[in-house]
């Protein structure tokens, strides 16, 4: 028979590993990992909102993405258009990016699946008699190291000539040069931090819902456990 069992520790597990996993997606996809230097606008340019010329502006670079403006003459104004600089793995700007960009799609594949089967933990805590918080939890862990390499890879790749014409001739390996790190990255390091999080919680999640109050309830025949 399937009990239902519901707790703060493994509904707070579940959430947290629901929100790791979509945000290292975000960071993934996004084209904000390095912001460029800035790069100045014609006196010509005309702001939509203000109507005043526009200020300079950043264009930014992912793994395999960008952003940047493109000019429209007859309107004199510049839209922002971002979308993927690589049509294939192959065009990805350095050797450094495609490893990272393996290790953190192994990463996010890993978080998606854990949180997944975490909405399922309340009806089956346990497979093939192991527990499923523990099994999910290695997981994470799994997943974090795949983080943590991809992360370390992808300042090495700072050197290549795609990153130095946004970054400026004095760009290279582990320095930004003339550009700075976008949200994404930063996005991509706090997930990775609340994946071991979410990782040691697992345990606290196991031991909540195999409690003694928790075997008390299904001896009394209850099929809906819920505890705070």
């Amino acid at each position: 028979m399937c009990h239902v069992i519901v707790t703060c520790r493994s509904m707070l597990w579940t959430l947290l590993s629901i929100v790791v996993a979509f945000a290292e997606l975000i960071a993934f996809m996004s084209a904000d990992w390095l912001i460029g230097k800035a790069k100045p606008s014609s006196s010509d340019e005309v702001d939509n909102r203000t109507g005043g010329p526009q200020e300079p502006y950043r264009p930014t670079l992912g793994i395999y993405g960008r952003c940047t403006r493109i000019s429209h003459m007859q309107f004199s104004r510049r839209d922002t258009l971002c979308g993927p600089y690589a049509e294939n793995f192959s065009e990805i700007a350095s050797g450094f990016w495609q490893a990272t960009a393996i290790f953190l799609a192994m990463g996010i594949m890993i978080l998606c699946t854990v949180a997944f089967v975490s909405v399922f933990t309340m009806c089956v805590q346990s497979i093939m008699k192991k527990s499923i918080f523990n099994v999910c939890g290695l997981l994470q862990g799994i997943a974090g190291l795949f983080l943590i390499l991809g992360l370390i890879l992808y300042p090495a790749g700072w050197g290549c000539q795609k990153a130095i014409s946004y970054c400026g001739p004095y760009a290279s390996a582990y320095k930004l040069g003339d550009c700075s790190l976008g949200w994404a990255f930063y996005t991509a390091i706090g997930g990775t931090v609340l994946t071991f999080i979410c990782a040691v919680f697992s345990a606290q999640a196991e031991i909540a819902t195999s409690s003694d109050k928790v075997q008390e309830e299904i001896e009394e025949g209850k099929n809906l456990i819920c505890l705070l």
